[in-house]
């Protein structure tokens, strides 16, 4: 089934998979509880990529950087395994005149076709099983036109806080790196970022990277 609005379109699955996530965004309908401004590593990543690129943005949740991506002139596609994040993310374009197009799934399912200029996901593949990840990360090389750009920020084992009930996979060292062995590396680092979504305030240890299909 699949439902229209002037941001874009809405495919979802008959039966959306579960989502720790999605009781917050139903409880909280008049407030996008991640904000609406784009994260750093959406700007950093926009800034790479050329003018009206093809994207694909993993775990989409409310759509603040689906959105944004959008509306530098790009064609994107965000993917959420919560219908109702999705559909919080389908009213922010609404409401900036930006078409996005959105997909329920589940990773490491990526019911797309490429060739995509730039992957990104803000906080998404550290919920897909490390046993899993291997085929993920080939599928998205796979994907992504010579040239192309990845960017992903993912949590890592130095720091485990668990919240919300969520299964986290957390990152071993060197895990996201070895993952772009061939590829230029733009940018690597970790570091701490602080998060208080449980009412507790707390931190998550994290990677990003920035990389580049030769």
């Amino acid at each position: 089934m699949s439902a229209e609005g002037e941001g874009g379109h809405l495919a979802t699955l008959d039966r959306p998979p579960w989502s720790p996530w999605g009781r917050e965004y139903v409880n909280t309908p008049d407030r996008f509880i991640w904000g609406t401004r784009p994260s750093a590593l959406a700007r950093e990543a926009a800034a790479l990529t050329g003018h009206r690129a093809r994207v694909i943005d993993l775990g989409c949740g409310e759509g603040r950087d689906t959105v944004f991506l959008a509306e530098q002139g790009h064609e994107v596609i965000g993917i959420d395994l919560s219908i109702e994040g999705l559909q919080k993310a389908q009213r922010l374009a609404e409401r900036r005149g930006a078409h996005v197009q959105c997909v329920c799934a589940a990773l490491p399912d990526l019911p797309v076709r490429g060739s995509f200029d730039l992957v990104h996901s803000c906080g998404s593949i550290h919920y897909v099983a490390r046993t899993d990840r291997g085929a993920l990360f080939e599928r998205l090389r796979g994907l992504t036109r010579p040239g192309g750009h990845h960017a992903h920020v993912v949590f890592t084992e130095r720091r485990i806080y668990r919240e919300k009930n969520e299964v986290v996979h957390y990152f071993t060292p060197d895990e996201l790196r070895e993952a772009y062995r061939g590829w230029i590396i733009l940018r690597h680092e970790e570091g701490l970022i602080p998060c208080a979504q449980d009412g507790v305030r707390h931190v998550h240890s994290v990677e990003t990277i920035l990389a580049q299909r030769p």
